[in-house]
């Protein structure tokens, strides 16, 4: 529920100009909490007595808390408050959220939305009409290809990557320290250039920055690492070590926050709940596929399993340079127009006497096709 709500809230409130910085802090927030989480279970794990894992466990219920608190002093955004036909409360949402008292254009403007998202009755359905299929294709995709980047194969595992690379006892809390360090100061680089720079420039960039690093772990683990070694020499480890770095930088700035951004704002309205939900699902059911197929994939595939991730590291950044449009600085309403109906594939499917029957209310008319956001 986390996961699906907050990537919508940020979206919906943010203006367009820092919209993916502002959204990108959710995910930021998410690192520092996993870094922490677990430095809190190295230093509980040596707690003897069976009370160890009771008091990681308890501990959790603090951040929860801060959770609850939180929610509870979270307003609704405009768009939500609009569509559940509290008018007045979302004038005034819009007003605080925009700094100025001339919001009527965008305030209409979200009320011709939130009639147009009502005539919906069944958003899953309407999610795979033609007009709204390259942004479930895009967001599938994305979840997808987060997960083949092989960072959780990484993260989860650090430890054990570490150790053969001869930290020994250390390798636990080297690899937390180190890799969730990166994480975080990444995340934040993410924050300051993803409105500049925009989303695509990130992706490709961190797709060139990943493969690399994934292929030349895989040369040396090849060549250095042996199925009868013990460890390996300390400055090839030390460079491993950094080329693992390298890889987490380039997904914390790109992939991970970007997975999360994108689906986020490029979903409609009338679809946009359905299409987060669908964009968890995805993720969530891939993280557990990688998670469970990795340790056997390594004792298979080796050094090759770099090299596994590393094509599809490929793969995806080719889906990027085709696929995926610029969506920085636009706002949210205006995605069909600006970004969908310029691309020289998706434009396609934005017909507008493609889609599915929106029925109408009042007389009873219906309208046949997909209207725009706005």
């Amino acid at each position: 529920m986390f996961l699906q709500a907050v990537p919508l809230l940020l979206s919906e409130i943010a203006p367009a100009r820092i919209r993916g910085g502002l959204s990108i802090l959710f995910q930021l927030n998410v690192t520092i909490g996993i870094w922490f989480a677990n430095l809190v279970n190295y230093g509980t794990g040596n707690i003897g007595g069976g009370w160890g894992w009771r008091l990681s466990l308890g501990l959790a219920g603090i951040p929860a808390g801060l959770v609850i608190i939180g929610a509870l002093m979270v307003v609704d955004t405009p768009n939500s408050l609009i569509e559940r036909g509290k008018l007045e409360e979302g004038r005034a949402v819009l007003r605080k959220i925009g700094g100025t008292d001339y919001i009527e254009p965008e305030f209409l403007e979200l009320v011709e939305v939130s009639r147009v998202a009502k005539l919906v009755k069944h958003p899953f359905r309407n999610l795979i009409m033609r007009r709204n299929r390259p942004q479930l294709i895009i967001a599938v995709a994305l979840q997808i290809f987060q997960q083949f980047t092989g960072i959780n194969a990484i993260v989860f595992y650090a430890p054990v990557l570490f150790n053969t690379l001869g930290f020994g006892s250390d390798a636990t809390l080297y690899s937390t320290i180190i890799t969730g360090a990166v994480n975080v100061l990444s995340t934040i680089v993410s924050i300051y250039t993803v409105d500049k720079l925009g989303r695509r420039v990130l992706l490709l960039e961190a797709g060139v920055q990943m493969f690399l690093a994934q292929v030349i772990i895989a040369i040396i683990l090849g060549i250095k690492v042996k199925d009868h070694s013990d460890d390996l020499q300390k400055g090839f480890a030390i460079f491993v070590v950094i080329m693992v770095c390298t890889f987490v930088s380039a997904f914390a700035w790109s992939w991970g926050p970007l997975g999360w951004l994108i689906p986020s704002e490029t979903f409609p309205l009338e679809t946009r709940s359905a299409g987060q939900s669908v964009t968890v699902c995805v993720n969530l059911l891939f993280t557990f596929v990688i998670a469970q197929a990795f340790l056997s994939m390594l004792c298979h595939f080796k050094y090759g399993l770099f090299l596994f991730f590393s094509g599809w590291v490929f793969i995806m950044s080719i889906f990027v340079w085709f696929l995926v449009p610029e969506t920085k600085n636009i706002p949210i309403e205006e995605m069909t127009e600006r970004v969908w109906k310029q691309h020289w594939l998706w434009k396609r499917f934005m017909d507008d006497n493609v889609g599915g029957d929106i029925a109408m209310s009042g007389n009873g008319a219906t309208k046949n096709g997909h209207v725009n956001g706005a």
